[in-house]
Formats: C-alpha cells, structure tokens, sequence
C-alpha cells in the first residue's frame, strides 16, 4: 500500500469526517455550486441507466439522488464513517434498498467485472487521492463502466490560484455564523494568513510542472500519527480527456465548476445564495459558463469529465 493510500484511509476515517461531509453543502458556496453542476450533468444522462458504481461516494450525495430515480446503485467508499452516514440519509430518504454499501479503496477494484454497471461516477477527486496510480484508477472504472461514465479529479489550473491565495475559502463561506470548526478557522486566522504570505514562484512552477501537492511532509506528517491532507495528483484538462481517450472513452465533455463563481465577492455571492429566486437563476447561469470548454480548467477545485464507452 502506497502513502497516498495511507493517508487518505487515515484522514477519511476520522469519526466525525462523516457528519462534516454531509453538512458541506450547508456551509461552503463552491460546493453548493459544484454539487449542483454535477446533479444537472448526471440527471441529463440517465436514459437507459439502470445500475451504477459511486466511486468515493462518501456520504451519499450522489448515490442517494440516482436511487431516487430508480437506479441500483454500488456505493463504495474507503472511510466507514462516510458509509455509517450515508446509510443513516438513505434511510431518511426511503431507498436504502435501492443501495449496496461497499468499503474499499478505488485502487483494488478486482470484485468488479468487466462492464459491470450501465454507469460509474467518481466525484470530488478521489481518483487525484490514489497518486501514483490515478491513471490506473481510471482504467480500472472505465474497465467496470457499460455505457457512460462521469469523474470530477483535481484541477491543476483550479488549485495554482490557491497557491496566491491562502484565503481563497473564505470568499465561499455562506454563514460566517457557523458552528463548522473549519469556518470559524478560515475567519480567525484570515489576517495571520494575509500578513504571512510571500508569492513564492519556486512553488507554483513546481505544481505547473509536477501537478503534485503534497509529498514529504505529509507522509512525515502521517509517520508522527497525524492526520494530514491526502497527496494529490492535479490534472490538466488536456491531460484528462487524453487518458479517457487511451481507455477508449468517446464523446468526451469537460467543465469546471465554480469558474463563474470565482469571478464574484463573497458579499455578493452571499446575497445571492441567500435569495431563492436568484440562487436557482445563478446556479443554472453558472451550469452553462462552467460547461464552456474555454474555462473548463478553472473551476474551483475540480475538473469534470463526461464520456461514453
């Protein structure tokens, strides 16, 4: 087992990991927006699709939505936390029979059979957690995928801004009021991180270069028992849509979500997220810009990638 692996079983596997995934969409805008990107893209392809693999499905955003719409659906996550809550949702939704709730690392997908499920997604980067083996991981559940598949990995264009910006997440906060530990993080130490910051080129040619955050400073991090972020592997887009391409994947589609949301204030995004009226035009506006293929690499955090086998 390699230190990515490590890791991501020890960070994921935190007992309260479960309870503060599931709230994610309460707390952070770019999720909101992400999450609601990603719901448009999956409901717009469900013609025909009667089974899928949730790869890193953690507390069953996704998993739970598609069985409400009839699919029986592989739920399949590294950290027993994030299953024990998503089984405690599916229950409070009624279709925990639609569910199967599987423990495991998307490195070993060996149970699998070949063009297993009609559809396979993987969503908020997990596939970028198996570095070095993040292609490997991608043929594998191409391997398992019959018809259309759906990934969100990291986005190296995404993640160079944060490398400028040591309070990006703050600009994304919905309720400065929150009980979330990382919000009340993020608003505390706001102008320590301000005051302390240096632009350091050295670092950002590095993951231009590598597209690799983290390394020896984790795994020595993880050796003293912490509990530090997972080793991530960033895609280019280009990058991305050639592996898909090599795995034999067609049609291939690419979209950044959160693009049009970084251009926005945080007042601004507030005000916005807190009017329905204007909330639902917003999201569905920043469906369309994020999807252009022109801006596709600066979503927020990850880089979206549609394909049919």
């Amino acid at each position: 087992m390699n230190y990515s692996q490590k890791i991501s079983e020890r960070l994921w596997n935190q007992p309260d990991k479960g309870e503060l995934e599931s709230r994610r969409e309460e707390t952070f805008i770019d999720d909101i927006i992400q999450k609601s990107h990603i719901e448009k893209e999956l409901l717009s392809h469900l013609e025909g699709i009667q089974t899928v693999f949730d790869g890193g499905a953690g507390c069953g955003r996704f998993s739970i939505l598609l069985a409400k719409h009839g699919c029986k659906v592989t739920h399949f996550d590294i950290s027993q936390p994030m299953i024990d809550k998503a089984r405690e949702l599916a229950q409070k939704e009624g279709v925990s029979d639609q569910i199967t709730f599987v423990k495991g690392a998307l490195e070993d997908l060996h149970d699998f059979r070949d063009n297993s499920f009609d559809m396979v997604i993987s969503f908020d980067a997990p596939i970028s957690y198996t570095y070095p083996d993040q292609e490997l991981v991608i043929g594998e559940l191409v391997r398992i995928c019959r018809k259309r598949i759906l990934l969100s990995v990291s986005s190296r264009l995404g993640y160079l801004p944060y490398l400028a910006n040591p309070i990006q997440k703050n600009q994304f906060i919905l309720d400065k009021a929150s009980s979330d530990p990382y919000v009340q993080w993020c608003l505390q130490n706001r102008q320590n991180a301000v005051d302390a910051f240096s632009f350091d080129k050295e670092t950002v040619m590095k993951l231009w270069n590598d597209g690799l955050m983290g390394g020896r400073a984790e795994i020595d991090e993880y050796e003293k028992g912490g509990t530090p972020w997972c080793i991530t592997y960033t895609f280019m887009p280009d990058e991305l849509a050639a592996v898909l391409t090599r795995f034999c994947v067609k049609n291939i589609k690419l979209a950044g979500p959160g693009a049009y949301a970084r251009t926005l204030p945080n007042e601004l995004l507030v005000k916005i997220m807190n009017d329905p009226a204007q909330r639902a035009d917003f999201l569905a506006f920043s469906y369309v810009y994020d999807s252009n293929p022109y801006v596709c690499g600066i979503g927020k955090d990850n880089l979206l990638a549609y394909g049919e086998i």
